[in-house]
């Protein structure tokens, strides 16, 4: 495994648990090796298919895997105490909120501008939030069970109308406040 090989996510790549049996990676592996095989005209996608062919060639042999877990571990580790040391009090609710609307914010554009591929993946969320998965969990779950939030059967999440009205409920009220605080200025 080379270096620049650690930084990527194969279990997320398969869209498996870590704790996930061989036979159940290997089962995915098969279904998506189909779907995204090159000479599969509708969803082929060269690329992708290779990558998660080198995910699937690490995590299907027992020694490759339990050295990428040892990496994949670290990494786990070195994320959570990076982000812990960059948040001054656990359990700020000011920056769940912040958390929570930034990930409508980020869906309602995706769907404003795709709306039929209105659907944003965890790793894309990530990105844009600036948060690890691990911090968007409680985020996510929160959004999906308000209604929301909706994930697709390719765990994508995307933005529901209850989601949109909130959001937009959430700006106006938001913009009061501004007025008003101006005002008394």
């Amino acid at each position: 495994m080379t270096e620049e090989n650690t930084a990527v996510d194969y279990y997320d790549l398969l869209q498996v648990s870590p704790s996930a049996e061989p036979e159940t990676i290997n089962r995915v592996f098969r279904m998506l090796a189909q779907k995204f095989h090159p000479d599969n005209q509708q969803t082929g996608d060269e690329a992708r298919f290779r990558t998660i062919l080198e995910a699937y060639s690490i995590l299907n042999d027992p020694e490759k895997r339990a050295q990428y877990d040892v990496h994949y571990t670290e990494q786990r580790h070195e994320l959570w105490r990076v982000v812990a040391a960059g948040e001054e009090i656990e359990g700020d609710f000011d920056a769940e909120l912040v958390t929570r609307l930034t990930v409508m914010e980020a869906l309602y554009t995706k769907r404003r501008l795709q709306p039929h591929d209105a659907g944003m993946n965890l790793v894309d969320l990530e990105r844009i939030v600036g948060r690890p998965r691990e911090h968007l969990e409680f985020t996510l779950w929160f959004l999906t069970q308000k209604r929301f939030v909706t994930r697709d059967d390719q765990s994508k999440m995307s933005l529901t109308v209850e989601g949109v009205e909130y959001l937009e409920e959430s700006y106006q009220s938001r913009v009061q406040r501004k007025r008003l605080r101006a005002s008394n200025d």
